[in-house]
């Protein structure tokens, strides 16, 4: 059994900052790609930000500059920084890992999410 557990979510002025972090815990062998996704109100989910086992990174043209996503392998743990936060910005973020558990499968998961709200 894998769980995801996210933090750090909550309402911030615009221009502000929030960190949020993603522990992955449970039968795991190790964990591939580690990803942020969002979804506001109304709105499909996207994909914000993604960083591999190597540490290569990709982030939504919508928060270029802005996010940095980051990981500690030996932590089990994944990272969102955003700073320079807009209103635009508000949704509830989800985190997302691809984990080979102790009985080499590979499954994808996902965390239970957490609010950010950004107010003008």
């Amino acid at each position: 059994q894998v769980h995801l557990v996210e933090s750090g979510g909550g309402l911030v002025q615009a221009g502000g900052s929030l960190r949020l972090s993603c522990v992955a815990s449970g039968s795991i062998a190790s964990i591939r790609d580690m990803r942020w996704y969002r979804q506001a109100p109304g709105k499909q989910r996207e994909l914000v930000a993604a960083i591999t086992t190597g540490g290569n990174a990709n982030y939504a043209d919508s928060v270029k500059g802005r996010f940095a996503i980051s990981r500690d392998n030996a932590k089990n743990t994944v990272y969102l920084q955003m700073n320079s936060l807009k209103p635009d910005d508000t949704a509830v973020y989800y985190c997302y890992c691809r984990i080979t558990t102790m009985s080499i499968n590979t499954y994808d998961y996902w965390g239970q999410g957490t609010q950010v709200t950004v107010s003008s």
